[in-house]
């Protein structure tokens, strides 16, 4: 049944050298990884589901790490605008708590699922037109790119696809629970940083 897979929204391999460029497409990837534990079940389900954990994770903590204190330094109201994104994130990741330990063939998961991807849903929408329209107008080529940089290295953590010749379920699972992802990916954007600033 893989040929359920949706396509990613990154498969047309565009270049990623701005930061709302990349991640517009994640935020598709994230649309269309819901699409997939919506429409698969069993073992399929439980696959697409931890890919879409990962993925939230990881770009939840790319935003904290990299837009959000751009945006507070430096767009009109900055620091109004993140704490309103800071609350809808909290939201969500109280939700995807619940919904971590959660057994996708439970009855109560798909309604749990269906709440978590209206509140993501709603706060990316947020983003886009409070964070990302006004990123694009107030810096430079150069500090897009290197955002965006900052924010792949955030993204190779939790990769939407399971390596070539690696079976998937086993090497979701090594990665560890949410929150140590959580972690190594802030770690891994603050070394990209430093990389830039040094």
């Amino acid at each position: 049944m893989s040929e359920l897979h949706t396509p990613h929204a990154g498969d047309d391999r565009a270049a990623d050298n701005d930061v709302v460029s990349l991640l517009m497409r994640q935020h598709g990837d994230i649309r269309n990884l819901f699409d997939e534990v919506e429409a698969a079940t069993g073992e399929e389900r439980r696959d697409a589901f931890r890919r879409l954990v990962r993925l939230l994770a990881v770009h939840e903590t790319a935003e904290e790490e990299v837009v959000h204190p751009f945006s507070r330094r430096s767009l009109p109201g900055g620091e109004q605008i993140v704490e309103d994104r800071l609350a809808e994130e909290r939201a969500a990741k109280e939700t995807l708590a619940a919904l971590d330990d959660a057994d996708t063939d439970d009855p109560k998961f798909m309604p749990q699922l269906m709440k978590l991807r209206k509140d993501v849903q709603e706060h990316a929408r947020a983003e886009e037109r409070y964070e990302f329209t006004h990123i694009r107008r107030s810096t430079d080529a150069t500090n897009l790119a290197a955002m965006a940089k900052a924010v792949k290295a955030a993204e190779a953590m939790a990769p939407t696809r399971p390596h070539p010749g690696v079976e998937s379920g086993a090497a979701n699972m090594a990665l560890g629970p949410v929150a140590a992802l959580m972690d190594r990916t802030k770690d891994a954007v603050r070394k990209a940083m430093a990389k830039r600033d040094g």
